[in-house]
Order: structure tokens, then sequence, then C-alpha cells
């Protein structure tokens, strides 16, 4: 009978993409076990709170502002970044210096983009990865893959058995029962699904379980107007959270090229 042929490829689509993401669940769930003592030991410095919360160009964008704010390198609202300052008080720093260049002046998108793959951006996210705050980059989207390829089941599950409806009834078996036999492999999806919604650890493009835990630790210990307190929100929520419309639009400028201007006569 062709619908059985059907059904028995319904059920091995639901269960392979169920057997995933329970495999992805229980991975992810004992990475974080394994890293939530340490975790509590752990005091974020501002970089680590930005790469946690944006990745490299956060990073960036928080050395940027530092300097910035302690009149080590200018910002212009038109989007041109001016060293004051040429000596890094640490490796992120030097790292932008060095991306703007001998000639003390560049453009800010360039100087971010560079600062942002620089070696110094890269240590950090090592570091964060085997501490267990970071989402290791081949392991960012591993639950999420497994919860789309869950959704994708359902939909298949759903043709399968729409389509062993339209083939000819058999004599022995009746369209109400193949229906039945195709809302098993379906219930199975779906409650894999309402699990993973309710069990399943969200995961941040950047930060781990531990990671998250550790910025929301943070977050509520920043308190105060001091420049930490400042700096402390950049790195948590951007270039938003800057407030100087200024020094904001010189990060956020997205201006046409510069060119050299034309000097002299016709």
């Amino acid at each position: 009978m062709f619908w059985v042929l059907l059904l028995l490829l319904a059920w091995a689509t639901a269960g392979i993409a169920c057997t995933r993401l329970c495999l992805a669940a229980v991975r992810a769930a004992a990475a974080d076990a394994d890293d939530h003592g340490s975790s509590r030991r752990h005091e974020l410095t501002l970089y680590e709170a930005a790469f946690l919360s944006g990745g490299p160009h956060r990073v960036a964008d928080l050395t940027m502002v530092s300097m910035a704010r302690q009149r080590r390198l200018l910002l212009a609202h038109t989007g041109w970044a001016t060293v004051v300052d040429p000596r890094g008080r640490d490796d992120m720093e030097r790292s932008v210096i060095g991306a703007i260049g001998p000639g003390g002046q560049s453009r800010i998108a360039p100087v971010r983009d560079a600062a942002a793959s620089a070696d110094a951006v890269s240590g950090l996210a090592d570091r964060l990865v085997d501490a267990g705050l970071a989402v290791p980059a081949g392991a960012r989207t591993t639950v999420a893959a497994a919860v789309r390829q869950v959704q994708l089941a359902s939909v298949a599950v759903l043709v399968l058995g729409a389509v062993a409806l339209l083939v000819p009834a058999q004599p022995d078996m009746s369209r109400g029962l193949v229906a039945l036999w195709f809302a098993l492999p379906l219930a199975l999806t779906l409650s894999c699904l309402a699990i993973a919604r309710v069990e399943v650890h969200p995961y941040s493009r950047w930060a781990s379980p531990a990671g998250q835990r550790l910025l929301g630790a943070l977050t509520r210990r920043t308190a105060g107007g001091d420049d930490r307190t400042y700096l402390t929100t950049v790195a948590v929520r951007g270039v938003r959270a800057i407030g100087e419309p200024d020094l904001r639009a010189a990060l956020s400028h997205r201006g046409q090229p510069w060119r050299e201007p034309h000097i002299g006569g016709a």
C-alpha cells in the first residue's frame, strides 16, 4: 500500500529531526552545567561584556567610545576618527590606533571593521569560549538549526499525510484511519517543539547561558553616573546607549565615501 510507504517516510523524517534536537539540547545542557560553577567566579571586564552582548564590532565601538571620552581619540559626526594620543593603553586600543594608520586619521567604518577582526579581539573571543561564556563559532546555531529541522519535519509530515489522503482509498482502510496514523508523527514533532520552547536555554548569538547570567548580574550591579557605569551601558546596549549626540552620530555614520578634494586651478 502506497500510503504505508509515505507513513514510514513521515516517521523517519520526524524521528531523525526530533533525535537531533534532543541530542543538541542535551549537549547544550551538559556544557552549561559544566560552566555554571566557574562562571560564578568570573568577573566580566568591559571588553568581555561588549563581546558577549554584541560581538567583535561592539568591542571596537566600546574601545573608540572609551578613548573618545578620554580625549585621546576624536570622533567627528561626519564619520572620521583622528588620533590625539598615539599610545594605546591595551591591545584593543593599539588595534584601533593601528587600524587608523600612520596618518592619524581615517574613516570610522573601516577602522571599526579592522579593529573587530584584530588578533586582540580574536584572543578575547577564544578566552571567553574556553571559559564557557561565549558560544563557539561552529555551535552558535546548533540548537536553533535543530529546532528549524523539526519545524520542517512537521511540514513534511503534513504534506506526506495530504498526499496519502489523495491517493485512491483502500478497501480495508478508511481515510480517517490513515489521517490518524499520520497524526502520530505530527504529534511527536509538535511535542518536541513545545518542550524545546520551555526547556531549552535560549542562546544569543554570542553569549552562552552562563555568559548571559553574568551579563544580567553585571547589568543589575550597574548603578550611578560614573564613567564605568556609562561604558558598561555602552558595552551591553551598544551605540544607541551613547548619550552624546555627536559621538553617537559619529559611530552611526553611513555617509558617502570620502574623496580627495580638488585643489588648484582648472
